[in-house]
């Protein structure tokens, strides 16, 4: 399994030279949201506009299969089929080993009466107040390392215990302040920055699911 895991991080630094500088923290994120699964925590993730997208990827990878089918455990199956026979069976053969990640991007109810009753900048702040536990790990994500809105969110995990995973770009703006791990890939336009975010997330979710499953 470890050599799996290193190939996946060795293959995404061929792949993208330009990211050699983040192997290690790339590694070191890894280390930091398995021990927080290992843990019972789970992963909150936020960003804003094309950064909203990839919170709600990562989610999809994190929460079904990826590249593995991710077979449920056989004491599990047989609850299932003990709760109910028919449906159960039918639960067995389809459900999917999941990594607990949560978008707050999502929440459309929740973000747009917080915006219209309190403040708008402080949505994603709400949620990390709300879902997070000391033993969770908030993803965020940030091209320019300066979103407000991220910054608040930071703020507030920090604040309740929480470890900090930083994805953004240019210099990492004040996010690195208050982030444990910071991935800053080496680029300053925002769309060159996301096309950057995609793989080292996708090999962060392989990792793990190798990890997992």
């Amino acid at each position: 399994m470890k050599d799996t895991i290193q190939n996946y991080l060795n293959e995404l630094i061929q792949r993208y030279k330009v990211l050699e500088p983040e192997k290690e923290n790339i590694s070191k994120a890894y280390e930091m949201i398995t021990e927080s699964f290992r843990r019972g925590g789970k992963l909150l993730i936020a960003g804003n506009g094309g950064s909203a997208a990839d919170a709600e990827h990562i989610v999809g990878e994190l929460m079904k299969g990826f590249v593995k089918p991710r077979k449920l455990k056989q004491d599990f199956c047989k609850s299932l089929m003990s709760a109910d026979e028919q449906m159960g069976k039918e639960l067995a053969n389809n459900l999917q080993g999941a990594l607990p990640a949560i978008a707050l991007v999502d929440h459309v109810a929740l973000s747009t009466a917080y915006l219209n009753d309190v403040e708008p900048l402080m949505g994603f702040a709400q949620q990390v107040n709300g879902f997070g536990v000391t033993d969770d790990v908030f993803l965020a994500i940030s091209t320019s390392g300066s979103s407000k809105n991220i910054l608040y969110a930071a703020v507030v995990a920090k604040a309740k215990g929480m470890k900090i995973v930083a994805l953004s770009g240019k210099d990492g703006g004040k996010l690195k302040d208050y982030a444990d791990v910071s991935i800053i890939v080496d680029e300053n336009e925002t769309f060159k920055i996301q096309e950057l975010h995609l793989p080292v997330y996708h090999c962060l979710c392989l990792m793990l699911e190798e990890t997992f499953f």
